[in-house]
C-alpha cells in the first residue's frame, strides 16, 4: 500500500521554509499532495488558484501532486485515503498550536497520523505573515521565496 501524507497549509505565499519541507517529505512518502487550504475565515492576499499555482511552479519533485479544499483536512484525507498530516515547526509557539491541531484531528481520524517536521535552521524565522511584511516595507525578499513570485508579491502588495 502506497503511503500518501498530505501538507496542508494556507501558502499565502509559498515561502523556502515551505519548499524545504514539501522536498524533503518527497523524499519519505511514496506521495504527497500540497492541499492549498481555503477559509472563510482568513483573509488571503492571493486566491486560492494563485495559491496552487505557486506552489505547482516551486516544487519539482514528481511525487508531489497540488489540490484546493475548503473544510476539514481529516475528510480530504479520507477521501484521498491518505495517512499521514504534515505539519511543519519552527518555534515552541508552533509545538503548542501543533499538538492541539493534531490531537483534534486525531480525535476526528483516529486513523490518521500527524508528522511534524522541524524547519532547517536557515528557515527557522521565515513565515508568510513575515514575507508579507517585508514586502509591503520594501526589503528584500532574496531566499524567502521563490524567486519568479517576488516581483508577483510586490505588485500584489502595491495594488493592495
Amino acid at each position: 500500500m502506497s503511503k500518501i501524507a498530505v501538507y496542508p497549509g494556507s501558502f499565502d505565499p509559498i515561502t523556502t521554509g515551505h519548499i524545504d519541507i514539501i522536498n524533503r517529505v518527497a523524499q519519505i512518502f511514496d506521495h504527497v499532495i500540497v492541499l492549498v487550504a481555503n477559509s472563510s475565515d482568513k483573509k488571503y492576499l492571493f486566491t486560492s488558484d494563485e495559491r496552487a499555482q505557486f506552489v505547482r511552479k516551486s516544487i519539482q519533485a514528481l511525487n508531489v501532486q497540488v489540490a484546493v479544499h475548503s473544510g476539514l483536512t481529516t475528510e480530504f484525507m479520507k477521501a484521498k485515503k491518505a495517512q499521514v498530516i504534515i505539519r511543519g515547526l519552527r518555534a515552541v509557539a508552533d509545538f503548542e498550536y501543533e499538538g492541539t491541531l493534531a490531537n483534534m484531528n486525531h480525535r476526528l481520524a483516529p486513523d490518521i497520523e500527524t508528522f511534524m517536521i522541524f524547519s532547517r535552521p536557515e528557515y527557522y524565522y521565515i513565515s508568510s505573515r513575515g514575507v508579507k511584511e517585508m514586502a509591503r516595507n520594501h526589503g528584500s525578499l532574496k531566499g524567502l521565496v521563490p524567486e519568479f513570485l517576488e516581483p508577483l508579491l510586490i505588485q500584489k502588495l502595491a495594488s493592495n
